[in-house]
Parts: structure tokens; sequence; C-alpha cells
């Protein structure tokens, strides 16, 4: 599996995760962290992975030619 693939799956799955805790977990109350702005944050580091994975992916193809 290439870096870029990785990345890019990598950074869906967490970004998907951050969503369903941002969405379904509004209720809940833990003491130290609110689960909404977990979610909020793993849905950031989600895109920045797979922007990541596209420049990558990106970079990968413009040194094939």
């Amino acid at each position: 599996m290439s870096p870029a693939s990785k990345n890019l799956t990598e950074g869906t799955v967490t970004f998907l995760v951050g969503l369903a805790l941002k969405l379904f977990t509004g209720g809940v109350e833990i003491p130290v962290l609110t689960l909404t702005k977990v979610g909020v944050v793993l849905m950031a580091v989600g895109g920045c992975l797979v922007l990541l994975g596209l420049v990558q992916a990106g970079t990968a193809a413009g040194s094939r030619h």
C-alpha cells in the first residue's frame, strides 16, 4: 500500500469516526472532554490526512512523467 493511499484511507476513517461522534454523542457527558468537540478535532485531523494523501498522490503521479 502506497503512502498516499494509506493516508487517504486513514483520513477517511478518522473523518467518519469524528463525524459520528459529532452527530450522535450530543447528550453524552463525560467529566473531562466533550465528545462532540473530540469529534470536531478528529474531523479536522482526518481532513488533513486526506489532503496529505491527495498531495502525495499528485506528486507521485507528477514524478512518473
